[in-house]
């Protein structure tokens, strides 16, 4: 046993899923920690525990699945770093408990929620316990507590700053305060509900999460998605990618006190928004994008509309970049800032504009391309400095390369239907589509009657909320808001 191919065998399928045994899961645990495959996802369920990975060199991707009927099963989060916060989650949701665990507080269950253990035995609470933060020694340490609650109107997360003087020594984050509950709601969920409360899961990627969604379903069907909606679906998540890093390219100078940028981005932002919403009909795009293809075609109209908008964009985003590569005000506030080393991207599997800030350039366009992006024309941007103005320039070139997708999408777009009636079918499929802020991963299990028996989505964010602990050490406490925006994680995406 060498490869990740020995244990899945031949197959046609992208993600395909084995039982295995212990001995299997150990080879799996040496592979991670020696970094020969990439964790992309770890749920459970009753009696049994998936492990979705990737193997490098190969690319070979497959899922590997450990019976867990006596409600334990071996930890691998001792020796791979982005799988503790998973096991904590598994441990929380199922109930299910990592024998030998590095770490073993709660991660989304605070105490507060009717029952414990939702997607498993769904037992009474215990009585909330306080919350252990990991401990620090040191001379002349002080602690600064921020949220869950904040001043601006954003998501809550706690952040637990220790300093010396302004210097930050260490950062830990305490998350799930927006858990939503969205894979106890999938169960049972028939296709139409479940598609919209995936498209909930994050709503500035409701795009990603859709498609992710529909082509999970559509893989574990045999679903054939007209080609007419597989551009649909590729156009609007560009444009969902480009209305994102614009936005928050403005709020990333706006917490380095450059306020003017902030309205600039805010404007051009708008505008993508309102011709987005005349074109699909919401200004998110959410439920546009359904199982078997997507919801409403695009008028001759609309999609003229769509091409002035690329050329507006396209014309008042250069004044904007070079707005902020000629304020050297700006520049020293981003410029070696937040640094995120190369292997820790590396460790951690982070994609998105996190890791290929970083050197990491996994794009899920590029190394598991679906239809049409597998017909198109681009270039994934990689940087070495991992900073916070690399992350900048990283959204900077994604914008632009989003801009020739669109070009190109709507010169080649086909004609045709836009959907694939569904007929109901019991099956299991995965995907991972590419959202603005990284690989978002569907894995589902459907029912004879076409509803769902299990579902599990994993955020980006997942692997990259513990770099952002790792960018801020050695930077002053008034860095972090510039910090934490230039990553912009989910909470909600995280906290599911």
């Amino acid at each position: 046993m060498t490869t990740l191919f020995d244990i899945i065998g031949e197959t046609s399928v992208r993600w395909p899923r084995v039982t295995v045994a212990r001995k299997v899961w150990e080879f799996a645990r040496q592979q991670l920690a020696t970094r020969q495959w990439d964790v992309v996802a770890h749920w459970g369920e009753p009696g049994l525990v998936h492990l979705a990975v990737r193997e490098h060199g190969s690319g070979t991707t497959g899922i590997l699945s450990l019976d867990a009927s006596g409600g334990r099963f071996p930890s691998l989060g001792r020796e791979c770093l982005p799988i503790r916060r998973l096991e904590r989650a598994i441990a929380d949701l199922v109930g299910l408990t990592p024998e030998d665990a590095a770490d073993t507080r709660p991660w989304l269950d605070h105490g507060h929620w009717t029952r414990r253990h939702p997607l498993g035995d769904a037992s009474k609470p215990a009585a909330p316990e306080p919350y252990r933060f990991l401990p620090v020694e040191g001379e002349s340490l002080h602690q600064i507590p921020v949220g869950p609650v904040h001043a601006g109107i954003i998501e809550p997360g706690h952040f637990r700053f220790t300093c010396s003087g302004e210097t930050v020594v260490r950062l830990e984050a305490r998350l799930g305060y927006v858990h939503k509950g969205i894979e106890a709601l999938m169960l049972g969920a028939p296709l139409q509900r479940a598609a919209r409360l995936a498209g909930r899961v994050s709503g500035d990627s409701t795009v990603a999460y859709a498609t992710a969604f529909a082509q999970a379903v559509e893989a574990a069907s045999g679903t054939e998605v007209p080609a007419r909606a597989q551009y649909l679906r590729a156009i609007m998540l560009e444009l969902e990618r480009i209305a994102n890093h614009v936005g928050d390219i403005g709020g990333i100078c706006n917490d380095a006190a450059f306020s003017l940028m902030l309205s600039y981005c805010a404007v051009l932002r708008e505008r993508i928004l309102r011709a987005v919403d005349a074109a699909f009909g919401h200004r998110l795009m959410m439920d546009r994008v359904v199982p078997g293809g997507v919801a409403d075609d695009i008028a001759p109209k609309a999609l003229n509309e769509i091409e002035k908008l690329i050329a507006l964009v396209a014309r008042q985003f250069r004044d904007i970049v070079a707005l902020y590569d000629d304020t050297a005000s700006l520049q020293d506030r981003t410029v070696r800032t937040g640094m995120v080393r190369h292997d820790l991207v590396m460790q951690f599997g982070a994609g998105g504009f996190v890791g290929r800030a970083s050197g990491r350039s996994f794009d899920a366009r590029k190394v598991l391309p679906s239809a049409p992006y597998d017909s198109l024309s681009f270039e994934t941007p990689l940087l070495q400095r991992g900073d916070v103005d690399a992350r900048v320039r990283i959204r900077i070139a994604e914008v632009e390369q989003s801009l020739s997708l669109l070009k190109q999408m709507i010169a080649q777009l086909p004609d045709g239907p836009i959907a694939t009636a569904m007929a109901p079918h019991a099956g299991e499929g995965t995907a991972m589509v590419e959202g603005f802020r990284g690989d978002v991963f569907v894995w589902v299990r459907l029912n004879a009657d076409g509803s769902v028996a299990r579902c599990h989505l994993r955020d980006p964010s997942w692997f990259q909320w513990p770099l952002l602990e790792a960018a801020i050490y050695g930077n002053i406490v008034a860095d972090f808001p510039l910090c934490n925006k230039s990553f912009n994680c989910s909470y909600a995406g995280h906290d599911l």
